[in-house]
């Protein structure tokens, strides 16, 4: 009796084993939908998602969370692929994201776990993004109504954990070409850049904002220490343009004199 039973096991483990492999493989893309709207409080949406988790494309739908009416739409939405690889001799999750919109090739991010935290990295790389896309996050981003186009650039980011203590490694640029809002009539009020620089022992960055060109004058330097942000800038009207920017300059921050004082940690 024993001896007929055995083959009988085997088969069920055989089958059981099938049917994770087949859901490991065929997971649905809905998923991964779940997944990054319950991990961001429904402020990041993949809608309509379609084909698996490891290879899918979604409208990407920003939103200012459950509560909230605003949201903005990815105008192409979103393709991704999803694959173990080997980073440092260990195995890691490989992502490759593309907007068609945005993106001329795909970014490429990798996790890797090790002893006591996880590492994330972003490869080089450069994309152009609408600025809109922000008034979909809520406060005071709806209120703003920022237009423009917003520009990624990096030759490689690293954001490593050790032991609950964060670590930055690489640069990145992020530009704003030709902004305007809906508190202004001056269209546009100018193009910024913000340089993020890791420091070479990796515990601390800094930020650096200013102006390239524009009506609107922005000025700001920051740190980031331990996975803490301190930042302080100012924000002013060029000569004879204060009347039209005096609503912007009363939302941006806190009223000194002229200028506008803005403040993060």
């Amino acid at each position: 009796m024993q001896t007929c039973l055995l083959p009988r096991r085997a088969a069920w483990l055989g089958a059981t084993l099938g049917l994770l492999l087949a859901l490991l493989l065929f997971a649905p893309a809905r998923w991964l939908a779940l997944a990054l709207s319950s991990a961001s409080a429904n402020q990041v949406q993949l809608v309509n998602a379609r084909g698996t988790v490891w290879s899918g494309q979604a409208d990407l739908l920003l939103t200012g969370g459950a509560a909230s009416r605003s949201q903005t739409a990815l105008p192409q939405g979103l393709r991704w692929q999803l694959r173990p690889r080997w980073l440092a001799r260990t195995p890691a999750l490989g992502l490759r994201l593309h907007a068609p919109c945005c993106t001329h090739t795909p970014m490429d991010l990798s996790l890797r776990p090790h002893w006591g935290g996880v590492e994330l990295r972003l490869g080089a790389t450069s994309s152009r993004w609408p600025a809109e896309l922000l008034s979909g996050l809520g406060t005071p981003w709806n209120t703003l109504r920022i237009e423009g186009w917003l520009t990624l650039q990096t030759d490689g980011l690293t954001l490593r954990w050790d032991q609950g203590r964060p670590q930055l490694q690489g640069a990145l640029a992020l530009q704003a070409i030709d902004l305007s809002s809906r508190l202004s009539t001056l269209r546009p009020l100018g193009s910024y850049r913000l340089d993020l620089r890791a420091a070479a022992d990796g515990h601390t960055a800094t930020l650096a904002l200013h102006t390239l060109r524009g009506e609107l004058d922005l000025q700001g330097s920051g740190q980031w220490v331990g996975g803490r942000l301190r930042f302080t800038g100012a924000a002013q009207a060029a000569p004879g343009r204060q009347a039209a920017l005096e609503n912007l300059l009363n939302i941006m921050g806190r009223r000194e004199g002229a200028r506008s004082v803005l403040t993060i940690g």
